[in-house]
């Protein structure tokens, strides 16, 4: 819960401010499909995940009048450096590759496309939203 939920509320705490004199930017908060799918064995974390949306929503609505977005980028299962050192990746991730549209697994470079377009002027009429970049695995 520290990370994943104070964590951005005490940033958005900071960063507000000086967005609000700026005249606007862009809040992007990082959540994961676990909160809509959810996973045995993981309620704290998954809890904290879905946490990460309700916080989401909550500033697009009080941060909009100010100009501000506030969106978040929900990443599946990512085949990073540490997921692919964790002694049960080969048997999780061949599962998790299993219930994608895509049915491969998904890279660090598969988010920057989404990031860049929640931080560009071409998301200027997006806010309160969960952007899934997860193969098609949970279909928001």
């Amino acid at each position: 819960m520290a990370v994943n939920v104070k964590g951005p509320f005490q940033m958005a705490k900071h960063v507000v401010p000086v967005m609000r004199a700026a005249g606007g930017g862009k809040i992007i908060n990082i959540g994961s499909g676990t909160a809509y799918k959810g996973m045995r064995r993981l309620s704290a974390y998954v809890t904290s995940e879905a946490a990460i949306g309700g916080l989401t929503r909550c500033l697009a609505r009080e941060l909009g009048s100010d100009g501000i977005c506030v969106n978040t980028l929900s990443p599946g299962l990512i085949e990073s450096p540490s997921v692919k050192d964790h002694p049960h990746h080969l048997d999780f991730s061949e599962q998790v590759i299993a219930s994608r549209a895509l049915q491969r697994p998904g890279q660090p470079n598969d988010l920057l496309g989404a990031l860049v377009f929640l931080a560009s002027p071409a998301s200027d009429f997006v806010t309160g939203q969960t952007l899934a970049v997860d193969g098609g695995s949970i279909m928001l």
